[in-house]
This record gives C-alpha cells, sequence and structure tokens, in this order.
C-alpha cells in the first residue's frame, strides 16, 4: 500500500536515534566460566576453538559461576555514565537458536540489570542547545555473555559454501550500554561513541579496539515525517547490526535517514509490532541490507536463569568500586585546556590513549619536582608541545605511541628544563631524543658525551659571529639596513661554525645587537 505522498507533500522529518552498545571486558576469564577470554590481550591471538572448556560448549552437568570481576568493571562503567548501580540484580535466560550458541540460550539480564538511569553530557553540533551540549540519557547497561563467530572461509581465505563455527568468543563478558532516543544527527552519535569508547579504555575495562570487536555499536534508527496537511508518521525502527567503526556507525545512519523516507513513500509502513527489523551494512557499497524482522522482548521467553544467584551489592562493595574510578577524559581534556592552555585538538590527543594520557601527567609532574621548577602551565604545555610533535613524529615513523619510545617521563622532564635553561639548542632536540631511546642515562650525560650542549664561551661565540659576518657580508649589509629576513643566513653560518653547538636564539640575539647596536 502506497502513501499517495510525494516528497512536495512533506513539510519535515525528524531523525531518531537510540543507541545499543556491546562491550567486551578485558577481564582474564569468561563471565560464567574459568576459560580464557579472547578479550584479554593475553589471549586475543589464540587459534580457532582453543579457549573453550565443558561450560562453553554447553557439556551436559556443567554449571555457571558468575566472575566477580566482570561485575566490578560493569558497575565501574555504570558510574563513569551516571547510573545507579542496583542492589538487586538477578541474570535471566534470553533463548534464540544460533549454531554460534551452543546452549540454546545466552545468560543475560532482563528486567532487573546492574546498571540503570544514568546520563552522559556531550558537546553537540546544535548552537540552540544551552551551552552547546546534548545530555543522552542511558536506559540501562547490563552484563551479558557473548556468543561465539561465525565464519565463511577456509584459512588462507578460501570461500567455504558452509559456516565454520569459533567459539573462542562464547562466553566473553559482555556489557550491553543501551540509551535513550535522544540523538536526532549523525554527528552526535558519532561524539558520544567517541566519548563512551574513551570512557571505558580510561577505566581499564576494555582495550576497545573496534576492529576486533571490543566495541560494537547498533543504532536504533527511525523517523518522524510531518506533512504539509498536518499529519504525522513514524517509521518502523531499525537496528543496524554490529558496526565496529565510527565511520560506519555515520554512514548508516545518514543512509537509513534517505531510505527510510523513500520506503514510507513507496510503502506506507509506518511504527507497529512486529515491524522492527535488522539490517547490516556494506562497508564497500556504503548502504544497508536488510538481514531478519527483528524479535520482540516476548520472542526471546525470557525467564531467570535457575543456576546463577543475583547479584546483591551493598554500599560498602559499590563505595570500593567508586574509588577506583580515575579522573574521567572529559573532565581531563577540560582540565588540560584550562590549566595548560592546550587548545582542544591536543588535549583530545593526549586523553585519547590513556596510557599516552599517564605517561604526559607523569612528564608534568618530574618537571614540577625540579630544584627550579617552571609554571604548572609552562610544565603542561611545553611537555604536550615535545611529546605531539617531535616525538609522535618518531613515533609514526616507528608504528609505536610516543610513550613507547623508551624515552621516560624523567629523561623529557630533564630534556625541556636544558631547554628552558639554553643548556640544549632546539636542533639537537630530535638527537638526543633518539639517545634516550637507547639509553636510560640523563640527558645532560648524553647531551655532554655527543657534544651536543651549548657552548658558554665567549670568545669562540664572537670569533664565530665576526666568521659569519665576513663570509656573509651582503647579509649582514641587509641586516643594517633593516631586512631582518637576512639574519637567516648569518644564523646558518654560526651554528655551522659552532657544530650545532651555539644556542640559535642567542646567536640571532648578538647579531642584531652586534649590526645595529
Amino acid at each position: 500500500m502506497t502513501t499517495g505522498l510525494t516528497r512536495d507533500d512533506i513539510a519535515a522529518t525528524r531523525l531518531i536515534v537510540g543507541l545499543e552498545i556491546h562491550v567486551e571486558l578485558a577481564t582474564r576469564s569468561k563471565m560464567f566460566t574459568r576459560a580464557a577470554n579472547p578479550a584479554c590481550p593475553e589471549f586475543e591471538d589464540a587459534e580457532p576453538n582453543t579457549l573453550v572448556d565443558p561450560l562453553v560448549a554447553a557439556l551436559p552437568g556443567t554449571l555457571p559461576v558468575m566472575n566477580r570481576r566482570a561485575v566490578e568493571m560493569a558497575a565501574m562503567v555504570g558510574m563513569a555514565l551516571g547510573c545507579s548501580i542496583a542492589e538487586h540484580a538477578k541474570w535471566d535466560r534470553k533463548n534464540y537458536a544460533y549454531p554460534d550458541l551452543p546452549k540454546g540460550y545466552q545468560i543475560s539480564q532482563y528486567d532487573l540489570p546492574l546498571c540503570f538511569d544514568g546520563a552522559v553530557d556531550i558537546p553537540s553540533i546544535h548552537p540552540d542547545l544551552e551551552g552547546g551540549v546534548r545530555r543522552i540519557g542511558i536506559t540501562r547497561a547490563h552484563l551479558e555473555e557473548d556468543t561465539g563467530k561465525l565464519g565463511h572461509e577456509l584459512p588462507g581465505g578460501i570461500a567455504y559454501s558452509g559456516s565454520l563455527v569459533d567459539l573462542n568468543r562464547a562466553g566473553t563478558p559482555l556489557l550491553e550500554i543501551v540509551t535513550e532516543p535522544d540523538f536526532d544527527c549523525a554527528e552526535d552519535v558519532v561524539t558520544f561513541a567517541r566519548e563512551l569508547r574513551s570512557i571505558c579504555r580510561f577505566l581499564g575495562v576494555t582495550e576497545g579496539v573496534m576492529q576486533k570487536g571490543h566495541m560494537r555499536f547498533e543504532p536504533n534508527i527511525n523517523l518522524v515525517i510531518d506533512t504539509k496537511d498536518g499529519r504525522e508518521f513514524r517509521t518502523p525502527v531499525v537496528e543496524i547490526k554490529n558496526l565496529n567503526s565510527f565511520r560506519a556507525v555515520e554512514g548508516a545512519i545518514r543512509h537509513e535517514e534517505t531510505r527510510q523516507l523513500d520506503e514510507f513513500l513507496e510503502t506506507g509502513r509506518t511504527m507497529g509490532r512486529g515491524m522492527k527489523s535488522t539490517r547490516g551494512w556494506d562497508d564497500q557499497r556504503l548502504v544497508t541490507v536488510l538481514q531478519r524482522e527483528k524479535e520482540d522482548a516476548h520472542d526471546y521467553r525470557y525467564f531467570p536463569e535457575p543456576d546463577l544467584l543475583p547479584v546483591e551489592m551493598d554500599d560498602a562493595w559499590r563505595e570500593r568500586i567508586r574509588a577506583t574510578i580515575p579522573e574521567l577524559p572529559m573532565a581531563r581534556r577540560a582540565r588540560y585546556e584550562s590549566d595548560y592552555g592546550l587548545p582542544a585538538k591536543d588535549s583530545n590527543a593526549l586523553v585519547d590513549d590513556r596510557d599516552l594520557c599517564l605517561w604526559f601527567e607523569r612528564t608534568v609532574e618530574m618537571q614540577l619536582l625540579a630544584a627550579e621548577p617552571p609554571s604548572s602551565r609552562d610544565a603542561g604545555h611545553e611537555a604536550a608541545k615535545l611529546i605531539l610533535n617531535q616525538m609522535a613524529k618518531r613515533a609514526n615513523e616507528a608504528g609505536v605511541q610516543p610513550h613507547e619510545l623508551g624515552v621516560t617521563p624523567e629523561q623529557v622532564a630533564e630534556l625541556l628544563a636544558l631547554r628552558r635553561a639554553g643548556s640544549v639548542p632546539p636542533q639537537a632536540v630530535d638527537r638526543l631524543l633518539e639517545l634516550a631511546a637507547e639509553s636510560p642515562e640523563p640527558i645532560a650525560s648524553l647531551a655532554e658525551a655527543n657534544d651536543l650542549l651549548v657552548v658558554r664561551d665567549e670568545g669562540a661565540m664572537e670569533a664565530w659571529i665576526d666568521e659569519a659576518i665576513a663570509a656573509q657580508a651582503q647579509a649582514a649589509d641587509d641586516v643594517r639596513q633593516g631586512k631582518d629576513a637576512a639574519i637567516g643566513r648569518l644564523v646558518g653560518a654560526v651554528m655551522k661554525a659552532s657544530g650545532g653547538q651555539a644556542d640559535a636564539k642567542e646567536v640571532r640575539d648578538r647579531l642584531f645587537a652586534r649590526l645595529r647596536g
């Protein structure tokens, strides 16, 4: 049945998006058994079907035992998202039959989840929102176990007509976070997704490598369509499954916004019971593809899990968990920008990687412990500049992060102190970073052993300047006549004569004083 409507009849459309996010928790063992967890870096490269025990394989007589650490990790995330943490949460069986789910059911949480009623504020692209901030409600965050994986390729990438089952992932602790449908544009969805990934990584609950499936985003999308004659229609909700990149999240939402309007005009289908469907994302064609009609909750035949006790979390346990939560990424970025004067781009780059962020803060701390410490603002600003420029360039060439080069925070703090004192010329910084990556010795020792300290010999400095003026007579005349650009040739001549041991700024100042004094 068609609506008889055309695009000319449409007054306005409004996008509605809610998110379901699955986060694989990086505990050493799985959710309900001691089998190794592939979401833990120690086991991520395991061969297929090697992280399987009798419970994962659903052999008769096996019983689940709850992973306490997974519960604590889930509660940490819930607290970071402003959720209430349940005093009493129970386990439920969610029944469905897939080849990668040997038991025929998944242990999950239905009506009494661990975390509920939270909210997160994110910067929004909408200028009309107060403070440019959008509040995203968190409906719930509940724990469950992941399923296995189905593949359709033999070793070597050879296509296979059947399905290959790998149960390594089956039983992995999985935190499902469900937001309210508070998004109305793809940009804000991606902002939230990035922020959530950063929070989870900073809490240390997941590696957050999306290409490995550590985090999977599933937007639920529909449209409100207003017609010029005053009617309102709502399209059926579509769930896009298992998106593992921010590019895919944005692309799928944008595609659905267009596709759902086209489908409504063609079919007239509107929201109703049994109308929800799931679609996949084709990353090559940049379109969504129908997978199946979506089950409603009653189709899963939820009932309480008889083999597990409920989770009873008292105040003392909650407070012990809360005490382990560090300063969160959004607060750190704001502090770096206000206390250190960093631009948003730099604060984002530092906070994006938890280990780099903590390494940066250690570098700032070491500077402030010096006998003649810089201001806190200078310590943070100078450390960020060195890390995100020279060290990042070297790290990029080596295929690592700046903090993984082998240079210690203590060495960087010392290098910055020597630069402030003028004891090390700017052109020596790269070489000293290279030397520090190979040796734990103090920077001053490395600089002295490699003739990289600034020479403070007044007689030698004056001789180098005399030599440069004589060799670059035209440049000297240009400087005398007010042509500042010519000073570069003279500075270069002095630096060459000194073997790089003069301080370029000091040389420049002395040349100007000599030629215009």
